[in-house]
């Protein structure tokens, strides 16, 4: 008959150390700056690495997509309202 080994709170928590989870690694979206699952496509507006794959306008009902186009401009002029420190534009001053 063979010697059993002991079954100890320390012995079973050694061995259980490696089982803890981890959290989902998440990036940001190029476009929308939403956060996304790595390798997927973003559900918000539809790009993967920077490219459009799947047309989200296309599904919204008409009040939806007004309302989705109008934050996608409002986003675009804030992007193109930032002014460049030049030493050309700030000596105009």
């Amino acid at each position: 008959m063979s010697v059993r080994m002991r079954h100890t709170r320390a012995h079973t928590r050694n061995r259980r150390s490696h089982h803890f989870l981890k959290g989902a690694a998440v990036s940001k979206c190029q476009k929308c700056k939403k956060p996304v699952l790595p390798l997927t496509m973003c559900e918000n507006c539809g790009t993967y690495k920077g490219r459009e794959i799947v047309d989200v306008l296309k599904k919204l009902t008409k009040k939806e997509k007004k309302h989705k186009e109008r934050e996608l401009e409002a986003k675009e002029e804030v992007k193109g309202s930032k002014k460049s420190l030049d030493a050309v534009s700030l000596s105009k001053k």
